[in-house]
């Protein structure tokens, strides 16, 4: 059974996207996608959401 987590970050830059991956990658999770919330008055990105998956139940883990 495929098990989904969704992480929400605040701080869209480099540095703090590339610690969020490193975080739950270690952790066993696998990256599975990522999704911009953008700003009307930016194009920068107000918040990405990182999608990770891992095989398993959440009894094994």
């Amino acid at each position: 059974m495929t098990e989904y987590k969704v992480v929400e970050a605040a701080t869209v830059t480099d540095d703090a996207l590339t610690e969020l991956l490193n975080e739950w990658t270690r952790k066993g999770w696998r990256f599975d996608g990522m999704q911009f919330a953008m700003r009307e008055s930016s194009k920068r990105p107000a918040m990405a959401f990182v999608v990770f998956t891992r095989e398993g139940t959440a009894d094994e883990h």
